[in-house]
């Protein structure tokens, strides 16, 4: 259910909790078939989240109930391709997902192969089902004035110590100003995460409209290295 404390002040789910509720949806259906996240630590590995474009219709409302679908498209070497479906009450769908995820070692930080992880039996688990959203983009930010500047606090930081990729989402979205969303609403909104950050960490946004109603955004951490990448596509509201 869309509780008032995750809706904005339009009395829609805010993007921060959906892209939570995407992750648990993930976690709980890789944990379901021996691949979550507990399991993968015992032997010191870790998913870790590559890419997400989300794709939106309409955007549930307060005290609505909606569920989320979850279904792995393909799995390579290093990466495997996990998509979602947003349906509102009546089981509609009103938005979809596309991820890429990792699995890296806890020790090294370097991607392991999920080929050989329970001998290659995460390839049983993909499913021929349709994603009706193109994948991921390549984003390119030219500009090198940033828009806003921020240190990274206690409330950005998660259980492995670096900053949450959601909260990557929230700092993004609150660069543009409370007025936007009176009239737009996302249509749609892609993340590429490319390095982490960490508490301390200066964070610098920087921002170029690539189109009318599309941002393009870059996140870089202490003035040089990219972390990550980012698509904000606005609508008139749902």
């Amino acid at each position: 259910m869309a509780e008032p404390f995750h809706v904005d002040f339009t009395g829609r789910l805010t993007m921060g909790v959906l892209g939570n509720h995407l992750l648990n949806c993930a976690g709980f259906h890789a944990a379901d078939r021996g691949f979550g996240i507990a399991e993968l630590n015992e032997n010191h590995y870790t998913w870790v989240l590559s890419r997400l474009a989300i794709e939106l219709e309409d955007m549930p409302r307060q005290y609505e109930p909606f569920s989320i679908e979850t279904w792995v498209e393909n799995v390579y070497r290093l990466f495997t391709d996990r998509n979602f479906a947003i349906l509102d009450k009546e089981g509609k769908a009103i938005g979809y997902a596309r991820s890429v995820w990792a699995m890296i070692s806890m020790e090294t930080r370097r991607p392991a192969d999920l080929l050989t992880l329970h001998g290659g039996s995460i390839t049983d688990y993909v499913c021929d089902k349709e994603c009706p959203i193109e994948k991921p983009s390549r984003i390119k930010v030219g500009t090198d004035m940033p828009v806003e500047v921020y240190e990274t606090r206690y409330s950005d930081i998660d259980i492995n110590g670096h900053v949450n990729s959601i909260k990557y989402i929230e700092h993004i979205l609150d660069l543009f100003p409370m007025d936007t969303f009176k009239e737009k609403s996302i249509r749609r909104f892609e993340m590429a995460y490319v390095a982490e950050s960490y508490y301390g960490d200066t964070l610098s946004f920087y921002r170029e409209e690539v189109a009318e109603n599309e941002y393009d955004i870059e996140v870089r951490k202490n003035g040089t290295e990219v972390v990550v990448r980012s698509k904000v596509v606005l609508v008139t509201s749902y």
